[in-house]
């Protein structure tokens, strides 16, 4: 893995077609100190950015602390966690004005509140995680660019969840 700077100007929905550092994904530095973000991803952050179809830089850092959140509140409870489970309580929102996807509580299902009121500074402090070329699959499982067509939903219905869930 390296970890490289943006160069200036250099725009979030960049590709590997047009990169000279071949496989990578974009990350906000905020993300490693205050959500305690690790490399590689778990699975289940992985079968939610599939699910969604974004990549880790679309999703604003509130929706980043819902997900950890969540995940911290299933283990503290004992309650296995799959992404049926996490959509029937967070629900996605996308505004056409904004370049950046949000996870919030499903109406009358609030279980978790905003990280911060106002998260702030975050839109200049990417860097890209780059796989090396030996282990590409640090970077593996999931949309590692800027997607144009997240996936928008309500919350799942109680009746959608399996027994298991």
């Amino acid at each position: 893995m390296k970890v490289v700077e943006c160069r200036e100007g250099e725009p979030m929905c960049n590709d590997k077609s047009s990169d000279l550092d071949g496989l990578f994904c974009f990350f906000n530095g905020t993300f490693f100190p205050k959500v305690l973000l690790r490399l590689p991803l778990s699975i289940i952050k992985k079968e939610l950015l599939t699910e969604i179809n974004v990549a880790h830089a679309q999703l604003h850092p509130n929706s980043w602390a819902f997900i950890w959140g969540f995940i911290i509140l299933c283990s503290q409870l004992d309650i296995s966690l799959t992404i049926e489970v996490f959509l029937y309580f967070i629900e996605l929102k996308y505004s056409s004005h904004q370049l950046w996807v949000s996870l919030n509580d499903a109406s009358r299902r609030g279980l978790l509140t905003l990280f911060q009121s106002s998260y702030k500074n975050f839109k200049n402090r990417f860097i890209k995680v780059c796989a090396s070329a030996g282990d590409l699959s640090l970077l593996d499982g999931f949309p590692l660019y800027w997607t144009p067509n997240p996936w928008f939903y309500s919350a799942r219905r109680l009746e959608d969840l399996s027994p298991r869930d």
